[in-house]
């Protein structure tokens, strides 16, 4: 397995918390709102390397969509 992937699975909650005793609760209350704006893409790994996270794609391919643009405008 991956290492970060323990990580994530390695949570702080205690053994002792029992959630079917909570009341109330909305399993997936905001689910549809959130995967409305959210594209999931996966990275091929040489180009993983180059873009760690979410934040340097985004930036990278707001520049290219910028030459893109004028590209197109001289066109």
């Amino acid at each position: 397995m991956n290492t970060e992937y323990d990580d994530e699975l390695n949570d702080e909650l205690r053994d002792e918390y029992d959630f079917s005793q909570m009341t109330g609760g909305v399993r997936g209350k905001y689910a549809k709102q959130y995967h409305e704006g959210v594209k999931l893409i996966m990275l091929e790994p040489d180009v993983a390397k180059m873009f760690p996270d979410a934040k340097s794609v985004n930036e990278a391919l707001r520049a290219l969509s910028k030459i893109i643009q004028q590209y197109q405008k001289a066109a």
